[in-house]
C-alpha cells in the first residue's frame, strides 16, 4: 500500500511551522512555533503538521509529543481537547506537565493508591471506581513521560 504525503501550500509558500499553545485552567504552559505534534485523541493517534485541516477532538490521558527540528519534547496531558486551526493548534488540557516538572515519587504513590482502590472494588460504587481508573491513568502517564 502506498502512502501519500500532502503538503499544504499557502500563497505559493509551503507552511513549515505553526503556533502550538498548551493551556490549562491555571496557566499558559507552552507557546511556541513547532514543526509537528503527535497527540492521542479518543479515536486514536493524531499527527498534526502545518496546514492540517481545522478540527476539534477530545484528548485521552496520554503524552503529547512536540517536534521542533531534531528536538522532541513530551508533555503529560491529563485529558482535554485539541483544536486545530489554519495556523495554530491549541491544546486545552485539564493538566499538562513537562518531564522536569513531574514529581515522580508523588506519581508513583498516586498509582499505588489507585491500584489499591481498584483491587478493593467490592464496596465501591461506579463513580469511585471510575475516579480510581482515571487517577491510575494520570499517574502512569506522568511516570512514563518522566522516564523518557
Amino acid at each position: 500500500m502506498k502512502r501519500a504525503i500532502l503538503r499544504i501550500v499557502s500563497g505559493g509558500m509551503e507552511l513549515s511551522t505553526f503556533l502550538l499553545e498548551i493551556v490549562t485552567p491555571e496557566r499558559l504552559v507552552y507557546s511556541q512555533q513547532v514543526d509537528s505534534v503527535i497527540a492521542r485523541g479518543i479515536e486514536g493517534e493524531l499527527g498534526i503538521l502545518p496546514g492540517h485541516i481545522p478540527m476539534v477532538t477530545p484528548l485521552q490521558i496520554a503524552p503529547i509529543t512536540i517536534k521542533n527540528g531534531k528536538e522532541n519534547k513530551q508533555v503529560a496531558i491529563g485529558g482535554g481537547f485539541i483544536e486545530v486551526r489554519k495556523d495554530k493548534v491549541v491544546v486545552l488540557a485539564e493538566s499538562a506537565e513537562f518531564p522536569e516538572s513531574i514529581d515522580v515519587d508523588r506519581a508513583r504513590a498516586a498509582k499505588e493508591r489507585a491500584e489499591r482502590r481498584l483491587a478493593s472494588q467490592s464496596n465501591q460504587d461506579h463513580f469511585d471506581h471510575r475516579r480510581a481508573e482515571i487517577a491510575l491513568q494520570k499517574a502512569v502517564n506522568r511516570i512514563n513521560v518522566f522516564g523518557k
